[in-house]
């Protein structure tokens, strides 16, 4: 349920009383990056493997977007092997953790106008 908010209602608050949509992140606000974070937090680190099955994203969707959040300093990438096998491990950041974090503190004080 949303109040509805009388015209008079809004001429006696000021506009900076509220939260704002321009402060949610544009790099942390997407879906698929949102989810990564997400992840990211619960498990510090993840391989690419376990990513794309817990996201559903196809290889190429979930690199770009790992990609976005490395190029922003959000999380880190580390390419190696498991016996045979190419590897590539995703960690959050400190940066990733906060922004994570200021997005969800964004969010919970939009909705609780």
């Amino acid at each position: 349920w949303w109040p509805m908010l009388k015209k008079e209602d809004l001429s006696s608050t000021h506009e900076d009383d509220y939260p704002q949509v321009s402060e949610l992140d544009d790099v942390v606000h997407q879906r698929t990056r949102l989810g990564l974070l997400v992840v990211l937090r619960e498990t510090q680190t993840a391989d690419f493997s376990y990513l794309k099955a817990r996201l559903k994203l196809t290889d190429g969707n979930l690199g770009q977007h790992i990609e976005v959040l490395k190029y922003n300093g959000l999380v880190t990438t580390r390419k190696g092997f498991e016996g045979q096998r190419a590897r590539t491990w995703v960690k959050i950041t400190r940066a990733g953790e906060k922004a994570l974090a200021s997005e969800i503190k964004t969010l919970r004080s939009l909705l609780d106008l």
